[in-house]
């Protein structure tokens, strides 16, 4: 049996372990493991055991993911998410349908904390869908901005996708950090005029609230002003090369964990229970990048990426015809396999093809995680309906895909626009560089 042959029949396995319901970075350890021994031999394949574990841990660069999860838990306990959505509320709560703005604002915020959108998903469903329920807003808007605002989470840094995408591909946390920061502001500017607009269209469906007065906004920022602060310095000091990721990460963990203190939010249980989450969280991306590297070893050995690369390289296809049927893969995969699986599938196999045929990884990731998201929220089966219905259970499913399709097309639209002008990706990490 040839190398590429085992390569193509590995991934026929992998997927065929994944089905029957083992954990994606056991299957892909399971299988890079046995395919070694097949093609290198039982000792390369004990060898690629006993080593990857520990060069995966002992990577310094790898220190980032705990860090920002870290900093994540101890933001959620801090109270974030209800002081920024009040904030959010008294800047836009006058306006028709400015709850659900408010609620996309303080995802947009809350974002910033956790870079994870399954956890948002259920944090905003528990605390902003019985206050626009309330207020006599519509299930369909109030579940779809929720569902669509949630999305935002792996873009807008610190994101833990993009730093998992970062380790994959090679590609600079930082840059990706900064290329996610427009795209992000953008998708959260057109979710609040798809309220507007659906507003506008059925009035009773969003119901306009009380005006407050200019001394009330400025007040209700005193709850957000300390975490947003911590944010442009962790952000700030990436961007101007004051220090790196894993020292963001630090600061960032340890500047929430003052301001949760500060605030008296944040006591010795609160401080356990992030330590645990952070550890169980970290545990399970670690398991996953031990499963993909010792895949990948075993990948790149069969030869079967440069093949395929190649192959395509060769084809009288334009390059942006390649990137629009990866992108169609990565759509219809994101409704079925949750955004980590997701990139520890494809990426392997995807980041030679995009490097061959000239693009940017940097924009190559952007473009990889929003199609990850448009997946996860795409009737019928989008991972995070299910979830949204497994919070909201008095709410029908029928009524949460009716919610979230408009924003799924104006995500599409989005998408299209960074495919096409790839400059508004990289205008920030352009300036980073220069």
């Amino acid at each position: 049996m040839g190398p590429e042959l085992l390569g193509g029949l590995s991934f026929v396995v992998l997927f065929g372990l994944i089905f029957l319901g083992m954990p994606i970075g056991v299957a892909l350890g399971l299988v890079g493991f046995v395919g070694m021994g097949l093609l290198a031999g039982w000792s390369a394949a004990m060898g690629l055991f006993t080593t990857v574990p520990f060069s995966v841990t002992a990577t310094y660069t790898y220190i980032t993911i705990p860090l920002f999860i870290l900093m994540g838990c101890f933001a959620f306990h801090s109270g974030v998410v209800k002081e920024a959505f009040n904030a959010a509320f008294k800047w836009f709560g006058r306006v028709r349908g400015g709850l659900g703005m408010a609620t996309i604002a303080a995802c947009t915020g809350f974002a910033a904390c956790t870079g994870l959108s399954a956890v948002s998903v259920s944090l905003f469903a528990l605390t902003t869908l019985p206050e626009m329920e309330r207020r006599n807003y519509s299930q369909s808007l109030a579940t779809g901005v929720i569902a669509a605002g949630t999305t935002l989470g792996i873009l807008i840094p610190p994101s833990i996708p993009l730093i998992t995408y970062a380790i994959l591909s090679d590609a600079s946390i930082g840059a990706l950090f900064m290329a996610g920061i427009v795209p992000g502001l953008m998708l959260a500017a057109l979710f609040m005029i798809v309220v507007l607009v659906w507003a506008r269209l059925q009035p009773t469906a969003a119901p306009a609230g009380l005006r407050s007065s200019w001394w009330e906004k400025l007040l209700s920022l005193k709850g957000v002003w300390a975490m947003l602060a911590l944010m442009s310095v962790v952000m700030g000091g990436i961007w101007g090369g004051v220090f790196t990721p894993v020292e963001a990460g630090g600061i960032g963990a340890f500047g929430a964990l003052i301001i949760g203190l500060v605030k008296r939010n944040v006591g010795w249980r609160a401080i356990r229970d992030s330590l645990l989450d952070t550890a169980r969280m970290s545990g399970m991306m670690f398991v996953l990048l031990i499963g993909v590297m010792m895949f990948n070893h075993f990948f790149i050995l069969t030869r079967l990426p440069a093949v395929i690369a190649e192959g395509i390289v060769n084809l009288s296809i334009p390059p942006v015809a390649i990137l629009i049927l990866m992108i169609i893969c990565w759509l219809v995969g994101g409704c079925f396999v949750d955004t980590f699986g997701l990139m520890m599938l494809t990426l392997p196999v995807f980041i030679p093809i995009a490097r061959g045929i000239g693009i940017d990884l940097i924009t190559f990731g952007i473009l990889h995680v929003i199609c990850i998201e448009i997946g996860a929220i795409s009737p019928p089966i989008g991972i995070n309906l299910f979830m949204m219905s497994g919070v909201a259970k008095h709410v029908p499913m029928n009524r949460i895909m009716r919610g979230v399709i408009p924003f799924v097309l104006i995500m599409l639209f989005a998408l299209g626009i960074f495919v096409a002008f790839p400059e508004l990706v990289m205008w920030l990490p352009g300036l980073m560089r220069h």
